[in-house]
């Protein structure tokens, strides 16, 4: 780690975070469980990269983590960690397998941070897949 990036505190939350898959239809399964506290920048840390190397930052402007995976194979934080490039298919509570999503394919990432009697939740972030629109300059 570059000496500017050494942090030397604390900087990572404990965010409890989830995702669900479900196929157009069925129950949904949960794919992942990871925690925010796995990564490997801060927040403080992701910011002094991204400002040392000439990007300025600028009032409003927004950073997101990236993809949030911890050590075990249901904690890797996308569909192409979890199914190790399509070569292991995740099997669903419905008997279907997934390699990558398809059409019809309902994902939900939920997060969470738990304390001493305290839950802040951020709510659920849900998409479906919808089939591509037909091109009508294809033909």
């Amino acid at each position: 780690m570059l000496d500017h990036l050494k942090d030397a505190g604390p900087g990572l939350y404990d965010i409890d975070l989830a995702v669900t898959l479900a196929p157009e239809g069925k129950p949904a399964t949960t794919i992942a469980r990871t925690n925010y506290k796995e990564m490997y920048y801060s927040s403080a840390q992701q910011l002094a990269h991204h400002t040392t190397s000439g990007c300025p930052m600028n009032v409003g402007d927004l950073l997101g983590s990236g993809t949030i995976s911890g050590p075990s194979k249901g904690e890797r934080g996308s569909l192409l960690e979890l199914s190790w490039g399509g070569k292991e298919p995740l099997t669903l509570d419905s008997g279907e397998t997934r390699s990558f999503l398809q059409d019809g394919d309902t994902l939900t990432l939920t997060g969470a941070a738990r304390g001493d009697g305290y839950t802040i939740g951020f709510g659920a972030c849900t998409g479906t897949v919808l089939p591509a629109l037909e091109n009508p300059f294809a033909r």
